[in-house]
């Protein structure tokens, strides 16, 4: 059994998929509709869905909660990796948690992407 997608419910779609793109190298697959639901794809075909809270479901995202209650980790290959990953949205005015820092053996930082979701970028030794 392999993770097939994760579902984020976002007021701004658009926002949200264009910074997963443009700082973290996912790809859109689909988008449905103007800013309806969009499906971003890493290189391992891991979906991250972007939609509207659905009532179902409670209704509400995390800006209306005011919550950041998940957070998403990307893992990359190298430790200068991150340092580019953290250069880049320092450059674009992204939300950070401050510089990449040692921590749980590995070497991260976190941001918070479109939608109040918190992201951690980080390397670990192999």
């Amino acid at each position: 059994m392999r993770l097939n997608h994760l579902d984020f419910h976002v007021p701004d779609i658009t926002a949200t998929a264009d910074f997963l793109i443009r700082h973290f190298g996912l790809k859109l697959k689909d988008m449905r509709g103007q800013n309806g639901l969009a499906i971003l794809e890493d290189d391992t075909r891991l979906e991250i869905v972007l939609s509207h809270a659905i009532a179902k479901f409670g209704t509400a995202d995390q800006v209306e909660m005011g919550r950041k209650t998940y957070h998403i980790g990307f893992i990359l290959p190298e430790r200068a990796d991150v340092d580019a990953v953290h250069a880049g949205l320092a450059a674009a005015g992204a939300d950070l948690s401050g510089p990449p820092v040692a921590m749980r053996g590995g070497w991260l930082f976190y941001c918070t992407a479109p939608g109040n979701i918190l992201v951690e970028s980080g390397w670990r030794p192999g």
